[in-house]
């Protein structure tokens, strides 16, 4: 005849069962798709000259690191990001590209 602690034993291996089975069965649940609402007509922020210089640093790559104009604009980049006013960026030297800017129809 089963004891009193073979019946708990026996329900707690059960209960131990059944939570393993919910899991696996919640992990393997596909989730349904949410519902999405479109967004309201936003504009995309305006890109001032220090966006484009930094894409345009940012494309030149490790070989021309220590561009001081790149060296400029990223300092100032770090100023802005800590809050502290904005200062205009140095002028471009003569012969500089202007920056390359970017369509919204690329292919990637």
């Amino acid at each position: 005849m089963l004891g009193r602690s073979d019946i708990f034993r026996a329900a707690a291996i059960s209960a131990l069962i059944a939570c393993f089975a919910a899991t696996v069965f919640a992990i393997n649940r596909h989730p349904s798709m949410p519902v999405v609402e479109p967004l309201p007509n936003v504009p995309a922020p305006a890109t001032d000259d220090l966006t484009a210089e930094l894409q345009r640093c940012s494309a030149l790559g490790p070989k021309d690191a220590v561009d001081a104009r790149c060296e400029a604009v990223w300092e100032e980049n770090r100023r802005r990001f800590f809050g502290r006013p904005a200062r205009p960026l140095p002028p471009s030297p003569p012969g500089a590209v202007a920056p390359a800017t970017t369509t919204s129809g690329d292919a990637r």
